[in-house]
């Protein structure tokens, strides 16, 4: 069972219900299947040279039908309820579910194909129906309950004692005290959003090839660089097509509208992004999201919440909704005033280039740049020669991490790989022993969902014998053959970012599998990501990394401190479409159960204006029509977990500056305290333990250069 609750939230699957079986059925399931038996490989990674797209779904379904059996079993024991053969069988059960679902679940987010995606299609309701079977089943949460009751005389351990109330804790979380009639209701919700979330990835990874900015004009590209160009070129080839593509990322804006200086391409540009997913036809995704938040809004007044955010934060650091909207409020006035002060500079430098229009968004970063470069001479065409990716990967990421923790870092180029563009490495701990396998998956494709992420092949546990294997994935554009890979500073910053989450997974040291590395609440997994951003811009860490990719000549110091210096630029515009998509996440997941099916195109104004959110040249980081994290990746009335972490990232490293900066010490504190201990203690008290305080917002404010300002409602 160890696995359920990552199977519903990494986005690839979800889980409700269906029929199951007994008994497993006749799937074609047998020992030459490449998950019939634990892998051989090193850290018993994923062997990708023998799995074939046509071996996942037998895998999938007798993994499905063993992991019932298996709880089926310990439901049925006829023996007293103990620990371990309650509380532990379930940890111990599933695990060649766990193995199959942590090579699809990379595979159909990085390197999906249409044979990967009926399988995620066919199997998502029987997934769902797994989850049903466990968390509804009576007889188990019994079994559950009664030890929950005796916990206290059963003189466990801290991390099992922890176990047993996380366990207890996702039954009742899950309807386990619903009525026989109210169960079956649940299942048939939970059926539905299963698909329609399975439906939702599947349209929007097809909408999001298809809105491309195709042109067969070369002069419409006017301001790209002759890197950009080839790339675009590269992909109209790699189409099929003639001309030049510009492949879209999933966020509103792309990064092509900073330099594009043709108006009409930039306008279309972010126009094909805005409305990717709102052309009508079988890629729209507005009736899905529609019914999605219908969906979760019948689920929680079943569960017996007034709404689904207020279900879903149960169990976060912010513990309901309105805790984490008094938090988004009182950031919203500072960041719009800023915004708005922001458009002004921009508008202003419009009319002096005699422009003769009013700010849009298509203009917002093309002119905002310009601003950059005369108030603080900093044009990120100077910058981009010394951030060559590979280079940023080991002596940036890698060197940070290094002394920090005192990990080391070896590529392996033995271990199969699901796509040629991956690199995996073993992280080797300071005492010379094994630690991790880390995988890294960095270029754009057509067939990779957007954004960037990190996940597990293999979870950690101590119980099970299994170290971590971890991956990160991105959406960087790929330079032709034989070029360096030249990124922005930006895509150095969320090249760390990702690490920090791979650390998260790396370092887990934990029993259970349950409790294991990134298994925390979203307003807390976040916080180790964007805590390890913060090495990025850290002198002793910069200077080793931003070397220039021809002649390995450090970056300028005058061009390295223009960097620090801008760092709180455009942070109106940036923290408000932030704020903006947080919002408008809680605004979808707050609709009570009787309301109606909302318009997605006019509920999303009226929940931005309800915010105080709708600035007209600042839109939204993610349209409801393409919002990913909140429709399929788990994050649910949970995306607010970006700012409430980057509350506790930006006060961690107020600590650190207090207490020496980046040493081996700090680092190794850090790691001992919170990094390993995954989910075995609640997050707030953890966090105040390694801290010695409860966090603070003034750091944030800091960083970003704002000042709080009273709510705005």
């Amino acid at each position: 069972m160890s696995q359920i609750s990552t199977l519903v939230t990494t986005g690839a699957i979800a889980l409700t219900s269906g029929s199951l079986r007994a008994e497993p059925a006749d799937v074609g399931f047998g020992p030459a299947n490449p998950f019939y038996a634990p892998s051989s490989l090193p850290f018993h990674a994923p062997p990708f040279d023998k799995i074939k797209d046509a071996d996942y779904q037998p895998a999938i379904e007798a993994g499905i039908a063993q992991q019932f059996q298996e709880t089926i079993a310990i439901a049925d024991n006829p023996a007293e309820p103990t620990f371990e053969n309650t509380i532990v069988a379930m940890e111990r059960s599933g695990q060649l579910l766990s193995r199959v679902m942590g090579a699809f679940s990379g595979v159909t987010g990085a390197n999906m194909n249409p044979v990967l995606q009926k399988i995620q299609e066919t199997e998502a309701p029987k997934l769902s129906a797994l989850q049903d079977a466990t968390y509804l089943n009576s007889k188990l949460f019994k079994r559950v309950s009664r030890i929950y009751e005796q916990r206290h005389s059963l003189h466990l351990d801290a991390e099992s004692l922890r176990l047993v109330e996380y366990d207890y804790e996702q039954f009742v979380h899950s309807g386990a005290r619903l009525s026989d009639a109210d169960k079956a209701e649940l299942k048939k919700l939970n059926e539905e959003e299963a698909n329609l979330s399975t439906a939702f990835i599947s349209k929007l990874l097809a909408a999001t090839r298809d809105g491309a900015y195709v042109t067969k004009d070369k002069a419409a590209l006017a301001g790209l660089s002759e890197a950009e160009l080839a790339a675009a070129a590269q992909a109209a080839k790699d189409r099929n097509v003639d001309g030049w593509v510009i492949s879209l990322q999933n966020t509103t804006q792309q990064p092509s509208l900073l330099s594009l200086s043709n108006r009409a391409t930039r306008q279309a540009l972010f126009q094909v992004s805005w409305n990717r997913a709102e052309r009508g036809g079988s890629n729209d995704t507005r009736d899905a999201i529609a019914r999605l938040a219908q969906l979760r809004a019948l689920k929680a007044k079943l569960l017996g919440y007034p709404n689904y955010a207020a279900w879903n934060l149960e169990d976060q650091m912010a513990h309901t909704p309105a805790a984490a909207l008094k938090f988004m409020d009182a950031l919203v006035p500072a960041a719009t005033a800023r915004a708005v002060g922001e458009a002004k500079e921009i508008q202003a430098l419009i009319d002096v280039q005699q422009g003769g229009f009013a700010l849009e968004p298509w203009d917002w970063n093309f002119y905002s740049e310009q601003v950059r470069k005369a108030k603080y001479d900093l044009d990120e065409a100077q910058t981009r020669p010394y951030f060559e990716l590979n280079n940023v990967l080991h002596n940036g990421v890698f060197y940070a991490a290094h002394l920090l923790y005192g990990i080391s870092f070896k590529q392996r180029n033995d271990i199969p790989v699901y796509n040629p563009d991956v690199q995996v490495y073993e992280v080797i701990d300071a005492d010379g022993k094994p630690l991790a396998l880390w995988y890294c998956d960095y270029y754009k494709r057509d067939n990779k969902n957007g954004g960037a992420w990190m996940s597990n092949f293999v979870n950690q546990s101590r119980l099970l014998g299994l170290l971590p294997v971890v991956y990160n994935v991105a959406n960087i554009t790929k330079p032709p053959a034989g070029q360096p890979a030249l990124i922005s500073f930006n895509d150095v910053t969320g090249m760390f970012h990702e690490f920090g989450h791979a650390l998260h997974g790396i370092f887990a040291n934990t029993e259970y599998p349950s409790l294991s590395g990134t298994s925390v609440p979203r307003d807390f997994v976040e916080f180790p990501s964007q805590f390890n951003e913060h090495w990025a811009s850290y002198p002793a860490v910069f200077d080793h990394y931003a070397r220039h990719y021809k002649t390995g000549a450090p970056m300028p110091a005058e061009l390295a401190a223009k960097i620090r210096k801008a760092k709180v630029f455009n942070q109106g515009y940036e923290f408000t479409e932030l704020l903006a998509a947080a919002e408008l996440d809680m605004q979808w997941h707050s609709l009570a159960p009787d309301a109606a099916l909302q318009n997605p195109d006019t509920f999303e104004v009226e929940a931005l204006k309800k915010t105080h959110l709708w600035l007209s040249a600042v839109p939204t980081r993610y349209r409801s029509s393409y919002f990913l994290h909140i429709w399929g990746n788990g994050y649910a009335a949970g995306y607010y977990a970006y700012l409430w972490c980057e509350m506790l990232d930006d006060d961690a490293f107020r600590w650190f500056e207090d207490h020496g900066g980046l040493t081996r010490a700090n680092g190794d504190r850090l790691r001992k305290m919170v990094l390993s201990r995954g989910f075995t203690e609640d997050p707030a008290r953890m966090y105040a333990q390694w801290r010695g305080a409860e966090p603070s917002v003034e750091p944030l404010l800091k960083e970003r250069g704002l000042e709080l300002a009273a709510p705005s409602r």
